[in-house]
């Protein structure tokens, strides 16, 4: 049975595709999920003036697709982890982690667009391929450093702040200290 399909389906074609399949496949499942339409005579010129609109949308989305490509190959992500001495990671560096990361960046990607293999168990630099639009791909670095790595100078200015802030507690608790040791004074040489 010909059908158009009117969605991408895994294993099967792109929305718009013409594609033969099992009738009980067809009847049973992408007809009535609305996947996909029939083609008959009668359903030729709808299914005509729906492929030309779906390319012209295609070639628009294309462009997008290309664009957030190459932004994405711009991009590094840089992971720190907790380390053993013979530099084996701690858990690992997973799909999640990277959504997350790319989140952050700004890039709202499904998980399943990210196609890492396995997770990262190890320090070292990577490339992560990420499938933007059908075979339009991108690859990203992502890099794994120890913990140690992400000890940096700007901590210490949290921690010079952090005893100015106590510096300053001090000094005022002292000024309460000798309010009230002056009034306890003041209570003990008044007489009773």
């Amino acid at each position: 049975m010909k059908i158009m399909l009117r969605e991408n389906i895994e294993n099967l074609g792109k929305r718009g595709d013409i594609v033969e399949v099992a009738p009980g496949y067809a009847r049973n499942y992408l007809l009535p999920r609305k996947l996909a339409l029939e083609v008959t005579p009668t359903n030729m010129k709808m299914i005509e003036m729906q492929q030309r609109a779906l390319r012209k949308k295609l070639e628009k989305e294309l462009s997008s697709y290309q664009e957030m490509a190459q932004k994405l190959s711009q991009v590094k992500l840089t992971f720190y982890r907790k380390t053993s001495d013979k530099e084996a990671l701690f858990g690992s560096v997973s799909l999640a982690d990277i959504k997350e990361a790319l989140e952050k960046e700004g890039f709202a990607l499904d998980k399943k667009k990210i196609l890492l293999p396995e997770p990262i168990k190890s320090l070292g630099s990577y490339k992560v391929p990420i499938k933007v639009f059908h075979e339009e791909r991108a690859e990203i670095e992502v890099q794994v450093l120890p913990e140690e790595a992400a000890e940096t100078p700007a901590e210490e200015p949290k921690v010079a702040a952090d005893q100015a802030e106590a510096s300053e507690i001090q000094p005022a608790e002292t000024e309460s200290t000798k309010t009230t040791s002056s009034e306890k004074e003041g209570v003990d040489s008044q007489p009773e």
